[in-house]
């Protein structure tokens, strides 16, 4: 005869004070959450944002008071002589954009594809210097887009939108792989297997089929893998010497700072503060850079990028390294002292 377990009824509920703090906890949770992704966005402006200013002397110094007038510490002025030297800096991605008063009429040169939102706050330039130029007439503003981004995506929508899968694709990586596969050798071969596999799909996507990217695919396809095989073995490397709280860890590092301080969307030196500076130091913001360069700008720009992520992914193998000889130093010994009375019962 079978006796089915009767279901606890009279189980004791849990008192208030758990209640109390898993409210706590929830509200506390939420308040990171929000602080994390909107503050970078609600207190983004632009300062620190260089540009240059090409042209006689005279004239540059004019436009240089002008600007720091319209908005004061909005930039940092790099003062050349021609339109072929501002033409090359923003090539280069020494800078966003240039004003260009070598003919006589200002002209600004853009890149939006460098940065929309730059590009914008540029073109409001553009129609100012034209109004002023005027006397107050309503004008056409002079303006050149060096690096355009696509017919496509004129917006640039879709390399903004990528940056969180791109995140969330080496966040999965870790979990997975830490869930589903046993040994650091196999771990540390997936991660870097997915990142090829998920650099060569992801930018298939964002290249041929949404128009988002142009360039050479292969070198958009190392940008995307760089950044995951970074961001996946950075958190397995955590994951494998802290166990549970080093994954939690790494995706709180990615996510709730990386991500939102990458300055994908806008441009690192609008971000409040010195955001900017750490949101380039972490994954995302130098993967979104990287992918930029290699899509826009013939890899101009890349080296700083490719140095962080590149250090990333050697922080990540040698954390995992230290987390495997960590658990097989404990396990070695009990084998020896237990392996004595063996030998010794034997004889």
């Amino acid at each position: 005869m079978v006796v089915q377990a009767q279901p606890a009824t009279n189980a004791s509920p849990s008192p208030w004070s758990a209640v109390a703090r898993a409210v706590a906890l929830l509200t506390v949770a939420v308040s990171v959450l929000l602080t994390a992704f909107a503050w970078p966005s609600v207190r983004s402006s632009v300062h620190g944002v260089p540009v240059a200013v090409a042209g006689p002397a005279p004239a540059v110094r004019q436009i240089s008071a002008a600007l720091d007038e319209r908005l004061p510490d909005a930039f940092e002025i790099t003062e050349v002589a021609d339109t072929a030297a501002a033409g090359q800096l923003i090539r280069d991605r020494e800078v966003y954009g240039a004003i260009d008063v070598s003919s006589g009429a200002p002209q600004v040169i853009l890149a939006s594809a460098g940065s929309p939102a730059v590009a914008q706050t540029l073109n409001s330039i553009a129609t100012a210097l034209s109004q002023a130029q005027s006397h107050g007439a309503s004008t056409a503003a002079a303006v050149r887009d060096l690096v355009p981004l696509p017919t496509d995506d004129p917006r640039g929508t879709g390399l903004a939108a990528g940056a969180v899968p791109l995140v969330m694709g080496g966040l999965l990586a870790a979990f997975l792989l830490t869930r589903l596969i046993l040994g650091t050798t196999r771990r540390v071969i997936g991660a870097l297997a997915f990142a090829v596999t998920g650099g060569l799909a992801v930018a298939a996507i964002l290249q041929f089929w949404l128009g988002s990217l142009t360039g050479s695919y292969w070198a958009n396809t190392g940008a995307v893998a760089l950044t995951v095989a970074a961001t996946s073995l950075a958190i397995l490397g955590l994951e494998s010497l802290l166990g549970y709280a080093g994954l939690g860890l790494g995706a709180a590092t990615m996510m709730l700072i990386g991500n939102p301080l990458s300055g994908t969307t806008t441009a690192p030196e609008m971000l409040p503060g010195w955001s900017g500076t750490l949101g380039q130091l972490l994954p995302p913001g130098a993967g979104g850079r990287l992918l930029r360069s290699t899509a826009f700008f013939d890899g101009h720009g890349a080296t700083h990028s490719v140095i962080v992520l590149a250090m990333w992914l050697t922080l990540g193998v040698l954390l995992c390294l230290a987390g495997s000889l960590r658990r097989r130093r404990p396990a070695a010994d009990p084998v020896t002292t237990t392996a004595q009375p063996a030998a010794q019962a034997t004889v």
